[in-house]
């Protein structure tokens, strides 16, 4: 019999519930088999989708036309929202109103469709979900050192990034591991820290200079993002602002000097 919770675990695992929840379905997978064996699926054919399966892209011509089609459209709607004058004043016949709206219809579909890739990904909401997903039991790291040295390389063949590590344990951040984790049909890479209780996740990835929110809170987690050349990186843990703060400033310090 499927158990009761399989919805939701497909909700979470599709990124559809806010944190808070998605860490619900994560604590009763780990006593439900079932619904870890979905989870195991599922994460199955989402890796050899996206390592199969080439992503396609419509090509600029086709963007440009469907963005001018939506513009004639806009603009048509705005001339019929005018009070016309008694004498141009014309019924329209029945079925051209309707050829009209599914006309648009069809354009707006499209439009989401082929322009999906430019519209930017739910980022922080999305952060949040892995790094809570991360403090399941095993899913926190999958290359465990406090070497820079082991830890960095390793993502050099299982990360679409190579991020900036180090060992701040001299100012209480304790370098644990890293691990790869999925963004937007990319591999990012998630470097872990630990302050005291509070578990840090550094995640980076490409971020196509798409604008990065600096500091702002999600579930009662913190956030704090930056841009290091073409990287973008963003911080999470439920540590405070101003410990978060302290291991942001030394990585961008130490990618700084990397940079020089």
């Amino acid at each position: 019999m499927q158990c009761a919770e399989s919805l939701r675990v497909q909700a979470a695992f599709d990124g559809e519930l806010d944190a808070v929840s998605a860490a619900a379905v994560d604590r009763h997978a780990e006593h439900c088999p079932e619904c870890r064996s979905l989870l195991e699926r599922l994460e199955h054919t989402r890796a050899r989708i996206r390592r199969d399966l080439e992503y396609g892209q419509a090509p600029p011509e086709l963007r440009a036309r469907i963005a001018r089609m939506l513009d004639a459209e806009a603009a048509a709607e705005r001339r019929s929202a005018r009070p016309p004058g008694r004498a141009a004043w014309r019924a329209r016949p029945f079925w051209l109103g309707t050829l009209t709206g599914a006309g648009a219809a069809l354009a707006a579909s499209l439009a989401v469709v082929l322009l999906a890739p430019l519209v930017p990904a739910r980022l922080p909401d999305e952060l949040v979900a892995a790094h809570v997903r991360s403090l399941m039991p095993g899913h926190l790291t999958e290359v465990v050192s406090t070497d820079r040295h082991t830890v960095k390389p390793w993502f050099a063949g299982h990360s679409d990034v190579s991020p900036v590590v180090a060992d701040f344990s001299a100012q209480g951040y304790r370098l644990v591991g890293g691990r790869a984790d999925y963004l937007d049909r990319q591999r990012m890479a998630a470097v872990v820290y630990e302050h005291g209780a509070h578990v840090i996740n550094v995640f980076s990835f490409i971020s196509s200079g798409k604008p990065l929110p600096a500091e702002l809170t999600r579930s009662g987690y913190h956030l704090a993002c930056w841009r290091s050349a073409d990287l973008g990186y963003c911080a999470v843990s439920d540590a405070g602002w101003e410990e978060l703060a302290g291991l942001t400033q030394l990585l961008k310090d130490l990618a700084a000097r990397d940079a020089r």
